[in-house]
C-alpha cells in the first residue's frame, strides 16, 4: 500500500517535468514551422529545430564539424535547423550551392547572424544588402588588390615572413604555430591593408590589438543578448578597443595626406573615395570597414597557413616537390637567400599554387556563408521560406564533390589537371562564389605563396603532437595550437 503513493510521487516529480519539456519542444517546432509558405507547393527540408529559443545553436558552437557531419548523415544535403535566433536551411553540394551563390540579390541576400552584424557593424562590405552600394564599395577596395599594388606588397610580406621564420629557428624549442601565425598575419594586414608603418606597430600596441581581436573573434558568433558577461557584450567591448586604435590611424592619414606614398592601402582608398565624391568622411563606417579588413586579412590566412604547416609537416614527399620547384627557379640556393622576388617569379611556382589549393580543399578556413531568403523559392524539391536564413557549406561541399577522387588524401597533384580547372567551379569554393566572392582572394593566395616558399627554403620542422585535432571558431584551427620544432634546412633536395 505504501508503494502506490511513492510511485505516484515519483511520477509527478520526474515524469511531469519531462513531459512538460517534450511538449515545449513540440510547440517550439510548430511555432518555427508556422513561417513556412503554404502556397509554395513544396515541403520544408527535413530536420529539427532544437530547443525552445536556443534552437541548435549551442550544439553547433560546441561540437562544430562533428555536429554538422552528423546532420549531413541523418538528413542529406539540405536540411532545416534553428541557429543564432532564426530558422535556417543548411545547403551543400555543387548544384545546390550554385543556386544560392548565383541567386544573390534575386533569391537571397547576404545576412550574417545578428551577433556578427552587431559586432562588425552595418557599414562593412559583408553586411551591405543593396546591390549597387555593395558593388561600388567592392570596386573601391579592389584597387588595393590590383597587380600594381601587389608589386609593392611582396617585399613587405617577404620581410615579415622571414622575420618570423628566423625567430622560430632561434627559439630552438617548441613553437606554438597557430598563435605565431596569427601574430604574423596580423602584422602583415596592419601594414598592407591599413597602412600602419612597421615602426608604428610597437609591441604594446600589437599585444593590445591582438588580444582585443582574439576576444572579438571568440564572441563573434554568440547569442544576440547584450548583457554584462555575455558573449555579445565581450565582443562589443573588444571591438571598441580596436575601433579606438584604428581611429587614431584614420585621423593621422587624413591630417598627413601623404601623396608620395608608393602605394595606397585599402583604408586610404576608402578615405580618398569619400573626399573625391565630396562626402564627409564617415568615421564609424571607416572603422567598421577597417575592422572587417583586419578580420578577413589575417584570421583566415593564419588558419590556412597553419594548415599548410600541418600538411607539409605530415607529407615530406610534397615538401620535397615544393623544394624541387624552388630549386628549378633558382630560389633554393644558399647564395640566393636574400633574393627579393616579384610577381613574375611567384607566377611560375605552379606546384606551390596546387599545394595551397589542396590545403584549402581539405581545410577551408571559413566553413560556409550566411544568406537570407528574399522570397520563398524552391531548391531540389524543398521550399526555402521568405525570411529564413540560408547557410551554404563550403567544407561539406568539398567533402561531397564528385570531381575529387580519394577525397581524404592530401594530393596537390590533382590540381595540376586542367580538367579540374574547367569543371570544379562550384565543387571547389574556398573563397565562396558569385557576387560575394571573397574580395581578398588573390591577396590571400599571394601571402600563402610567399609563406610556403619561405618556410620550405628556410627550415625543416616536426609536429610534436602529430596530426592535430581541428576545431572551428569561427575559422578552422588546431586545438593544441600545433606545437612544432623548427630546425635550419640544410639546402639538400
Amino acid at each position: 500500500m505504501v508503494l502506490a503513493p511513492l510511485f505516484a510521487t515519483t511520477m509527478c516529480t520526474f515524469m511531469f517535468p519531462v513531459l512538460l519539456f517534450l511538449a515545449a519542444v513540440k510547440l517550439w517546432e510548430i511555432y518555427c514551422l508556422s513561417s513556412s509558405d503554404p502556397g509554395s507547393g513544396f515541403p520544408l527540408p527535413p530536420g529539427s529545430m532544437g530547443l525552445p529559443f536556443l534552437g541548435e545553436t549551442l550544439q553547433m558552437v560546441l561540437q562544430r564539424r562533428r555536429f554538422l557531419q552528423m546532420k549531413r548523415r541523418k538528413y542529406g544535403f539540405i536540411y532545416r535547423t534553428h541557429l543564432f535566433g532564426k530558422p535556417t536551411v543548411r545547403v551543400m553540394g555543387a548544384e545546390n550551392v550554385r543556386q544560392i551563390l548565383l541567386g544573390e540579390h534575386k533569391l537571397v541576400s547576404a545576412q550574417w547572424p545578428s551577433s556578427v552584424r552587431t559586432i562588425l557593424g552595418a557599414g562593412c562590405l559583408s553586411s551591405l544588402h543593396n546591390a549597387e552600394e555593395h558593388k561600388r564599395k567592392k570596386k573601391v577596395i579592389l584597387k588595393a588588390f590590383s597587380r600594381e599594388a601587389f608589386q609593392h606588397y611582396v617585399p613587405v610580406i617577404q620581410e615579415e615572413v622571414r622575420g618570423a621564420v628566423d625567430r622560430w629557428l632561434q627559439n630552438g624549442a617548441c613553437v606554438l604555430v597557430y598563435p605565431e601565425l596569427k601574430r604574423l598575419m596580423f602584422r602583415i594586414a596592419m601594414r598592407i591593408l591599413l597602412g600602419f608603418e612597421s615602426y608604428r606597430i610597437n609591441g604594446e600596441d600589437e599585444r593590445q590589438l591582438g588580444e582585443a581581436f582574439e576576444e572579438m573573434i571568440r564572441n563573434l558568433f554568440s547569442l544576440p543578448i547584450d548583457v554584462p558577461f555575455s558573449g555579445l557584450y565581450k565582443g562589443l567591448k573588444a571591438r571598441n578597443v580596436i575601433h579606438a586604435k584604428i581611429e587614431e590611424n584614420i585621423r593621422a592619414k587624413i591630417s598627413s595626406q601623404n601623396t608620395h606614398a608608393k602605394y595606397k592601402d585599402a583604408l586610404q582608398l576608402l578615405i580618398d573615395h569619400s573626399e573625391k565624391n565630396g562626402e564627409q568622411v564617415n568615421m564609424q563606417e571607416l572603422k567598421e570597414s577597417a575592422t572587417e579588413l583586419l578580420f578577413g586579412g589575417h584570421e583566415t590566412t593564419a588558419s590556412a597557413a597553419t594548415s599548410l604547416v600541418t600538411y607539409l609537416g605530415l607529407h615530406q614527399d610534397v615538401l620535397q616537390k615544393v623544394r624541387k620547384e624552388l630549386q628549378s627557379q633558382e630560389l633554393l640556393c644558399s647564395n640566393n637567400q636574400d633574393r627579393l622576388i616579384d610577381l613574375d617569379i611567384l607566377g611560375r611556382l605552379k606546384y606551390i599554387a596546387c599545394v595551397i589549393k589542396e590545403t584549402l580543399r581539405l581545410s577551408p578556413p571559413v566553413p560556409g556563408g550566411f544568406r537570407v531568403a528574399l522570397k520563398t523559392f524552391e531548391i531540389h524539391g524543398y521550399q526555402i521560406p521568405k525570411g529564413w536564413n540560408v547557410l551554404y557549406s563550403i567544407c561539406d561541399t568539398h567533402d561531397v564533390a564528385e570531381i575529387f577522387t580519394d577525397k581524404e588524401e592530401f594530393n596537390p597533384d590533382r590540381f595540376m589537371s586542367s580538367y579540374l580547372e574547367d569543371f570544379s567551379r562550384f565543387q571547389y569554393i574556398p573563397f565562396g562564389g558569385g557576387a560575394r566572392t571573397c574580395v581578398g582572394k588573390e591577396f590571400a593566395n599571394l601571402v600563402l605563396k610567399i609563406f610556403t616558399m619561405e618556410i620550405a627554403k628556410g627550415c625543416d620542422w616536426q609536429l610534436l603532437n602529430g596530426p592535430p585535432t581541428m576545431k572551428t571558431s569561427p575559422t578552422v584551427y588546431p586545438v593544441d595550437n600545433l606545437p612544432t620544432k623548427f630546425t635550419l634546412f640544410n639546402g639538400k633536395v
